[in-house]
């Protein structure tokens, strides 16, 4: 998914950029604007009452929440107050590309200045996410723990507006027409839930312990209940693939210049809109690295284990999903990044005794990525999201380090 981020503060930078998806971060007031903000309309009132009624409500624990308020038949929702948010989305009922070839515009109200942002396009185009089943099982959505479980709907990419409390959204369709169902989603993360779960896995000294093959130490891994995660909201089963022999790598498309210590509540975030407004089973990367370089577990089942993800459409079986999280257009990944992205990458290969620096072979499930469905595609073990899919991600200047992060992976893992 393309995830778009905006400011916190009240200068307003935002992220709009054609690339993937899965976290969304933070952005200061003193960073460079990111964003491509569409051509503004004529400007709209500082805020206009509440008058269209709020359709939906799905909560978490830990006080997070996502709010749905349905569009006009004209499709658009004039400036009006909210309760609070910090990420926000267009979704509708039907087909993930109904929307196709149509445009989504939105523009938010800061919370602590009061100010409108300018307009942003959200991306309408879904780029990644579950295929549309693995290999014997049902689709990567949910079954019963949503709101309207087990229907076709679609969203666009979220957009992180920090800290808001108004909206305004216009709709243009594409050729098919407006979807039914048409509404914003707003997402308000909350504090996050509390468990008595483990919160982190510690990391195991390079060249240290003993070790099976070419398995490279564990790197430290925050794990879902260090971030928050209500389990509530997910669907209960955990669903795996075959043993993973392929790291697709992507970026979050958000600003890099964020306090790391954001990470969490803005996991949570994106969790609640895969989740809940999406309709998947769960998070869809495997793992999140933050500009620290700090390790996130993302979708349920074992860090260990081959869990079936929602990352790289065709492409989940197999493999796994790691987000770094920033965007790497032009911003150059901070090296503590990339030395997180691979540590993860060497360990998580380094477990079915993958070469880091070698090739694969996996069998698209899907006719929207680059290949037909059934087509068998050689990749190197650690490729980009763009090896897969038509999209910039994980961007050009993150992407370009690849070889140097297969080589390091391999390392890790004595080869």
């Amino acid at each position: 998914m393309r995830i778009l981020c905006s400011a916190l503060r009240t200068t307003v930078p935002a992220v709009l950029l054609a690339s993937c998806a899965t976290a969304l971060l933070l952005q200061p007031a003193a960073a460079e604007p990111r964003p491509r903000p569409a051509a503004p309309s004529a400007p709209s009132a500082p805020s206009a009452p509440a008058t269209s009624p709020v359709r939906s409500i799905r909560t978490s624990a830990g006080g997070g929440a996502v709010t749905s308020l349905p569009l006009t038949a004209a499709h658009t929702l004039a400036p009006r107050g909210t309760g609070r948010f910090e990420l926000l989305g267009v979704g509708w009922d039907g087909p993930a590309d109904a929307l196709a070839g149509g445009s989504v515009r939105v523009r938010f109200r800061d919370a602590a200045t009061g100010g409108w942002s300018g307009w942003y396009e959200l991306d309408a185009d879904g780029e990644d996410g579950p295929d549309t089943a693995a290999p014997g099982r049902a689709p990567d959505t949910a079954t019963s723990s949503t709101p309207g479980a087990g229907a076709p709907r679609g969203t666009t990419a979220p957009l992180w507006t920090g800290p808001s409390d108004g909206v305004a959204v216009e709709v243009l369709p594409g050729p098919a027409g407006p979807p039914p169902g048409l509404r914003v989603e707003l997402v308000d993360p909350g504090r996050g839930a509390e468990s008595a779960a483990v919160r982190t896995l510690p990391g195991e000294a390079a060249g240290g312990g003993r070790r099976i093959g070419h398995q490279a130490p564990r790197p430290e891994i925050v794990t879902r209940a260090g971030w928050g995660a209500d389990e509530s909201i997910r669907e209960p089963e955990l669903v795996y693939t075959g043993p993973v022999r392929e790291v697709f790598v992507h970026h979050t498309a958000t600003a890099t210049a964020y306090e790391c210590s954001d990470g969490p509540r803005v996991i949570r975030a994106i969790y609640q809109y895969h989740v809940q407004s999406n309709g998947w089973r769960d998070i869809g990367y495997n793992f999140l690295v933050d500009r620290c370089g700090t390790v996130y577990e993302g979708r349920a089942g074992g860090t260990d284990l081959p869990v079936h993800g929602a990352h790289t459409l065709g492409f989940n079986t197999d493999s796994a999903g790691v987000a770094a999280i920033g965007t790497f257009v032009t911003d150059v990944p901070p090296p503590a990044l990339v030395t997180g992205v691979t540590r993860i990458a060497a360990w998580k290969l380094g477990l079915t005794d993958q070469d880091a620096a070698g090739r694969t072979q996996l069998v698209s499930g899907s006719s929207g990525s680059l290949y037909p469905a059934g087509t068998t595609v050689a990749f190197d073990a650690i490729s980009g999201h763009r090896d897969a899919f038509n999209t910039e991600c994980p961007g050009n200047a993150l992407y370009p380090l690849l070889p140097e992060i297969r080589a390091a992976a391999a390392v890790l893992q004595g080869r």
